[in-house]
């Protein structure tokens, strides 16, 4: 199913505070300023493409992931333009908050927000937060932003593009090896943990975009269910310069790394021939584990230490409206598979929807006690509540109205309420639990919001009713970071 965005990837909008720029400034050091807020707790891809482009254009920006060093008032100050990434939730939220520092320290700065999270927001953006926005593809507008203000032309006297909701534009190849020199070092960000060992770990991602269109997902508005290629070469070499600095393990963030298989295992066979000992992690749909199971072992082989998949549900109701693609039977089957290639798998949840019962939430729990998977899961994926940001596929679907409150730019979401009150309760003492417990086993707080869960939700498992609990035969691999939004 392809779908047309409700968010346009890229604007430029009237701000009459903002004024031209001289021609010069932008060719100085730290005239242009690229800022992460919070990616996931890995060394941010979003600041080292736009700083490779950016140098080989003749700007010399800085760079600043305010998630592990300081943005500093002096960073702020000399700045002429400011880009501030956001390519999830949490990020936008914090973007928000430096945005407004850069406006307080340095009002004549051109302010541009990138990445999923400012195509879907745009609107509240530009209502004075944002000079320009751009999604997913913003190299080459983020490249042309500065270009055109490094000229002297001023690029806020433009009328804003057209708002028709056309999808990202496929953009023309940019074969650019991300710049990482600048960055915080990978010691500063999230370990792969292996049994005793912690490994650094690198981060890169073959493909943008995602062939699916599920409902609830960011990428589905903004891409359309379109993906688009990274040069092979080009995510080589930035493995090997990230090999070089230490990295045992990378993440291919890719939202589907079997989007374009050919195209992903072409990479990781390059990547163990030249590097055996590295060890790596991706993303797969369910449904693509089921489809292209005869990869899966050669995954195995290659060093593949798990493969994050996006579960989010076992009942067959919240898996329509989320339009997953997949079933209960279908979970139980990919993990067969995976337990025969000797992966595990990381399944992820949105634990609480508006159609998510009391029973589907204590199913969710026995399932994953039954299945051995409680080292498996983030504490955290108990306590997730469906997003709703406005641009949202979800806001398309016929009952929306139905269920959908207002936006709450506060949040950056939709609110929705629970027909059934105990569930919105016990989703805020879930996420409360879990964050008391941040340095307990996984077992413990796993037991520990199983029996708030049923306690709360007035279902409690007699003992022989419970489903057996089964335990891993060996430490399962997980990223020190776990956080997924």
């Amino acid at each position: 199913m392809s779908r047309s965005p409700r968010a346009t990837p890229s604007h430029a909008t009237p701000q009459p505070s903002r004024a031209a720029i001289p021609p010069v400034a932008l060719t100085e050091p730290g005239a242009v300023l690229l800022v992460a807020t919070y990616e996931l707790g890995h060394q941010p891809l979003t600041l080292a493409a736009p700083l490779a482009a950016l140098r080989e254009a003749g700007f010399a920006p800085t760079a600043r992931d305010t998630s592990v060093e300081e943005l500093s008032d002096a960073d702020i100050r000399a700045a002429r333009l400011v880009a501030i990434s956001t390519p999830m939730h949490t990020a936008l939220r914090l973007g928000l908050r430096v945005a407004e520092r850069v406006r307080a320290l340095n009002p004549g700065a051109v302010i541009a927000f990138y990445g999923l999270y400012a195509a879907l927001n745009a609107d509240m953006l530009l209502r004075g937060r944002a000079d320009a926005v751009f999604g997913g593809e913003y190299l080459r507008p983020l490249l042309a932003l500065a270009q055109a203000l490094a000229s002297g032309r001023d690029v806020t006297a433009s009328p804003s593009p057209e708002r028709s909701g056309k999808r990202e534009a496929k953009p023309a190849p940019l074969a650019i090896i991300p710049t990482r020199d600048t960055l915080p070092g990978l010691d500063r960000y999230a370990r792969l943990a292996r049994g005793g060992a912690l490994t650094l770990a690198g981060y890169v991602e073959t493909t943008r975009g995602c062939l699916h269109t599920c409902l609830h997902c960011p990428i589905t508005p903004v891409y359309g269910g379109r993906f688009f290629v990274n040069p092979r070469a080009a995510v080589l070499e930035d493995i090997r310069r990230q090999v070089r600095a230490g990295a045992g393990h990378i993440t291919f963030g890719d939202p589907d790394f079997f989007n374009g298989p050919g195209h992903g295992m072409a990479i990781v066979r390059a990547l163990h021939e030249e590097f055996p000992h590295v060890t790596f992690d991706v993303t797969i749909k369910v449904e693509h584990l089921i489809e292209r199971r005869a990869l899966v072992p050669e995954l195995g082989q290659l060093g593949c230490a798990f493969v994050v998949s996006a579960v989010e549900s076992l009942s067959p109701t919240v898996l329509a409206r989320l339009a997953k693609g997949h079933t209960r039977a279908d979970v139980e089957e990919a993990l067969r598979i995976l337990d025969a290639a000797g992966i595990p798998m990381r399944p992820t949840f949105v634990a609480f929807t508006p159609w998510t019962t009391a029973s589907d939430y204590l199913e969710v729990l026995d399932f994953i006690a039954a299945h051995g998977l409680i080292e498996h899961v983030d504490p955290i994926q108990y306590a997730i509540r469906l997003l709703v940001p406005p641009g949202s596929a979800l806001l398309d679907t016929p009952d929306a109205a139905t269920w959908i409150g207002p936006l709450d730019e506060a949040t950056l979401s939709h609110t929705w309420t629970h027909p059934d009150p105990r569930m919105d309760a016990l989703q805020r003492e879930v996420a409360a639990l879990v964050e008391a417990a941040t340095q307990l086993p996984a077992r413990e707080t796993f037991a520990a919001i199983r029996a708030l869960a049923a306690e709360r939700l007035g279902q409690p498992f007699p003992p022989e009713e419970r489903a057996p609990e089964v335990r891993p035969p060996h430490p399962i691999p997980h990223l020190t970071e776990a956080w997924f939004c």
